[in-house]
């Protein structure tokens, strides 16, 4: 397996709750790994591959996902899901998705969501929280005015 591993030259994750699906492709464009890893082995997965470009949809645990993947040497994009859904080929499912974002991180006009640090996901989840209170606040006052 670990010569396959030396051959990925594109990975495509699809990332779920507790199991993530991994699509590989080479150089060539040919499957080289299809694999279902659990939460805590794919670090050490990814750390046993020579740096490739690695694709993930975008969402809010992806950037911890992102900064962690970069930090072993891999060129990360995220990718908005709306954007993968295009590339899916047949029934939705992990695997499916997977090979869609493998596909669709190799488009030239393909738009990039900027991987976020911790601090500035920090400060959106305060400028979130923020705006709800003020969305219930509102609510609230209209509620009495009414």
């Amino acid at each position: 397996m670990g010569a396959i591993h030396m051959q990925i030259t594109i990975l495509g994750i699809d990332l779920t709750k507790s199991v993530f699906q991994l699509h590989g492709i080479d150089a060539n464009g040919g499957v080289t790994l299809k694999k279902k890893v659990r939460r805590w082995a794919l670090l050490k997965i990814l750390s046993d591959l020579s740096p490739c470009l690695i694709g993930m949809e975008a969402c809010a645990t992806r950037h911890y996902w992102a900064r962690e993947i970069a930090a072993l040497g891999h060129e990360v994009r995220l990718i908005p899901p709306a954007y993968v859904k295009p590339y899916v080929k047949r029934q939705k499912n992990d695997m499916a998705d997977a090979e869609a974002i493998c596909e669709a991180v190799t488009r030239q006009n393909m738009h990039f969501v900027a991987i976020k640090s911790a601090d500035q996901q920090a400060v959106l989840m305060l400028h979130r929280a923020r705006d709800l209170l003020v969305r219930q606040r509102t609510m609230l006052i209209n509620a009495l005015v009414d």
